[in-house]
């Protein structure tokens, strides 16, 4: 059952040894906010754990200390170093910085689609299968929390909503998802929503 349900995932994604490249999905959506500036290159981890009958998808929130995004919910991920190989690389070493996840315990599936944020980055998101036996321990400095949220409560149309925000002298359409009733404090919404509208767009693709 659980091969059955990642073979299906891996085969919605862009193969892991091949990036995507072009431009990002999101594009029309930030039209007139982005600078002129070339962006920043990042990648983010979007890992999956086997619980039971179900998947869970790991989700941190930033502290309020930080620069950017300050207390939003995201994925473990960041900008690429110099010294990263590939995307790959960046994505796991992000994760062992933020919440201490060894790459050993991470199987990467593939990658979504890359997407552009209105602070400057090119966000690759890299999907990967997690140990269940991984215990999370996350950086105070930049991880306030870790929590799971079933990937079936995210995949659902109607747990996931559009806002009217004005940013940059003008309306945007942003995603957010309600209120999961595990972690009802924890406010999905952005980036990380977008990536996960992504997830469910490519996975509705696959039969």
């Amino acid at each position: 059952m659980s091969v059955a349900r990642f073979d299906r995932i891996a085969r919605a994604l862009h193969p892991i040894d091949a990036v995507p490249a072009g431009p990002e999905w999101n594009l029309a959506e930030l039209d007139g906010l982005l600078g002129r500036e070339p962006p920043v290159a990042a990648a983010v981890l979007l890992g999956l754990v086997e619980r039971d009958d179900d998947l869970q998808v790991l989700l941190t929130r930033r502290t309020d200390a930080l620069r950017q995004h300050p207390g939003q919910v995201s994925l473990p991920g960041g900008r690429m170093d110099p010294g990263d190989a590939s995307m790959l690389a960046a994505a796991l070493r992000e994760a062992n910085e933020e919440i201490g996840l060894e790459p050993p315990q991470a199987s990467p599936l593939g990658y979504l689609d890359p997407m552009r944020t209105v602070t400057g980055y090119r966000v690759v998101p890299v999907i990967a299968r997690l140990d269940p036996d991984f215990v999370a321990r996350p950086d105070p400095a930049e991880v306030a929390a870790v929590f799971e949220v079933p990937l079936s409560f995210l995949l659902a149309r109607d747990h996931l909503r559009e806002l009217d925000i004005e940013f940059g002298g003008r309306i945007r359409h942003v995603l957010e998802y309600a209120p999961y009733p595990g972690a009802p404090e924890q406010r999905i919404w952005g980036v990380t929503a977008s990536i996960l509208y992504n997830l469910r767009e490519r996975l509705e693709a696959v039969r």
